[in-house]
């Protein structure tokens, strides 16, 4: 984890020079004086405490550091403030920011995250080990902790029912562990029924991850009732963010597992979830709060874990409690309690200041690996530019024009009415609700009009592997007028996604991404509005500002044309996601997910 700009040593290598700050015997390089203490480790709030830090590192904690400062070291008058340690986001994919990892850095230092668990199986799926490298040398030039886990799912599938740009096995697990400390973890496991029912690839990859001596993520939407999350436990998956009820979260807690609950920027679960410990009284030790996927716009308006941590408050938890789940319990859960979590005297200086009551989660200063990085929700240190190969800014392979005639749906009769299959969107949630759906023919086609109050969702396979296409219906849009929108963010695979009520405007907005070489696009009859992402597809290479504003103006543009759910984008992106409950589309087909496992099923019911 270390770099030239923002060192993170060894716990053995800074030994020495901590003992002799500790004991007054050499200066500290910063010192925190007088504040109250945030005890993750003992749960309590102490007054009047100070902290010493040499480096990267804390060598004191206590009341006495009048002997610990010296001509160079930079003091900090807590005064009262609240000292806790930063904040780590147990389960995050930097690319659903819509930024790169240095703009994801700028973003939520200020709001008091100090470091996360980055499952970057977005650029994966993209790019390959090469896209998981560039997120890894970029991470470490910032002043975050970030740990990156291996893509375990790429793709999240098998190619039987997606098209990736890059296929993932054991091997490529196993080469990408070796990279460093700081490669943590085997990313979310989302083909957990492989798993249950004993592929290959996937007991493959869990096993090369146990040899080396990493933890494995989970991702598994059975009920928790069902015996086979024993199963799925059994194979070593010690931690899952897919709890959306109690029930959820203590099935996973009972069976030794870590239960993550997600408040991402359009997927609320920690209400729900969180009720787990509140009402049914289940120990918080296994229970951590993580993002999961939060877009740059919510970063700005609503925060990142400190908003989550201080939602969790809102929902009956005790704030130290509430800051244990952001902290150490996300730590302890990783192997890596020794360096991040607390602040404690070993552990690497990334503290936080809070202002005000302790459950208003309010950041006034961030410091990271030693250094004073934020104050008052500003930055105050400049971060190093990262250069892209250009492999990774050219990867749309579209190489034809998309034609209005690519999004017409052949009907098995002349005109009527058929049955089809439509897969609804529910806001807030990641999962579909499979409906069976009248649908209007004219001349062999379905007629679907903003009357209609469906879409047609297309898929256009993008990595140039093989050309696929596919086409299905979405519902519950919301569109009251011709429109579409076109995007290369379509988990996780992350071919084009069109989705839309008119043919010509569906077209106008695939082009649209075509030509930026990935990004979102809204069509309408009076425009398009356009955000390029140039970096694999999937983030931009402007700065967080820019990109924010950007992403407002991609929601102004689709509740305009009547989509007005929260967030909506994300939640259209997951339109692509065949590993979520029920209904989906990628470049194969329709694919559902039901008690077996995976399946493809027709546009037009039997």
């Amino acid at each position: 984890m270390n770099s030239n700009f923002f060192p993170r040593p060894k716990l053995a290598d800074c030994i020495p020079d901590l003992i002799a700050v500790a004991r007054g015997d050499k200066p500290a390089t910063l010192v925190i004086r007088n504040g109250t203490l945030v005890n993750v480790c003992s749960g309590e709030i102490l007054p009047n405490m100070s902290i010493g830090v040499c480096g990267s590192r804390i060598a004191y904690v206590g009341p006495f550091v009048e002997g610990m400062i010296g001509d160079g070291t930079v003091v900090v008058e807590a005064d009262g403030r609240y000292i806790a340690p930063g904040l780590l986001d147990g389960h995050c994919h930097i690319e659903s920011s819509l930024l790169s990892a240095t703009e994801f850095a700028r973003a939520v230092l200020p709001l008091g995250t100090t470091g996360g668990f980055f499952d970057a199986h977005e650029i994966s799926n993209v790019l390959g080990l090469p896209g998981l490298r560039i997120m890894l040398e970029e991470a470490r030039q910032t002043p975050l902790a970030a740990y990156l886990q291996v893509a375990s799912c790429v793709p999240a599938t098998n190619s039987d029912f997606e098209t990736s740009g890059a296929e993932f096995g054991p091997e490529e697990v196993a080469e990408a562990l070796q990279w460093g400390d700081d490669v943590i973890a085997l990313g979310e496991v989302m083909n957990f029924p492989g798993v249950v029912y004993g592929d290959p690839k996937m007991i493959g990859e869990i096993q090369a991850a146990l040899r080396a001596g990493k933890v494995v993520d989970g991702h598994y939407t059975w009920p928790a009732n069902d015996p086979r999350l024993a199963a799925y436990a059994a194979a070593g998956v010690s931690g899952c963010h897919e709890s959306v009820t109690a029930e959820d979260v203590i099935g996973r807690v009972r069976l030794g597992m870590y239960a993550k609950m997600r408040r991402g920027s359009a997927w609320h679960d920690v209400a729900a979830t969180i009720k787990a410990h509140t009402e049914h009284g289940i120990d918080p030790r296994r229970m951590i709060l993580v993002s999961d996927d939060r877009i740059c716009d919510s970063l700005r308006d609503e925060g990142h874990m400190n908003f989550i941590v201080r939602h969790a408050i809102q929902q009956g938890v005790k704030p130290v409690t509430a800051f244990q789940m952001a902290t150490i319990n996300t730590a302890e859960r990783f192997g890596v309690a020794r360096d991040v979590g607390s602040v404690t005297p070993g552990s690497f200086a990334d503290i936080i200041l809070l202002d005000g009551n302790l459950a208003d989660v309010n950041v006034s200063m961030t410091i990271a690996a030693g250094r004073i990085v934020a104050e008052n929700g500003k930055m105050v240190v400049d971060l190093p530019s990262y250069e892209y190969p250009d492999f990774a800014v050219n990867s749309v392979k579209i190489n034809r024009e998309i034609r209005p005639s690519d999004f017409e749906i052949q009907a098995p009769v002349q005109n009527g009415v058929v049955k089809a299959r439509v897969a609804e969107v529910r806001e807030n949630h990641v999962e579909t609700v499979e409906k069976f759906v009248d649908v209007e023919v004219k001349d062999g086609k379905l007629h679907i009009t903003p009357e209609s109050t469906l879409c047609k969702m297309a898929i256009f396979e993008r990595h140039g592997k093989n050309g696929n296409s596919a086409i299905g219906l979405a519902g519950n849009i919301g569109f009251n007028q011709p429109a579409a929108i076109a995007m290369t963010v379509a988990h996780d695979s992350h071919n084009l996604l069109v989705i839309g009520n008119d043919d010509e405007i569906m077209a106008k907005a695939a082009n649209a991404v075509i030509r930026m070489q990935g990004g979102i696009a809204v069509a309408t009859r009076d425009g398009v509005a356009e955000l390029p992402l140039r970096l694999a597809g999937l983030m931009s290479t402007d700065t967080y500002e820019n990109v924010v504003e950007q992403s407002k103006a991609m929601s102004r543009a689709l509740q305009n044309a009547g989509c007005t759910m929260n967030y909506a984008f994300m939640t259209l992106s997951l339109l692509a996601l065949v590993v979520i409950p029920a209904l989906h589309i990628s470049d194969t087909g329709l694919i559902r997910i039901g008690d077996n496992g995976f399946e493809k099923v027709s546009l037009i019911a039997d």
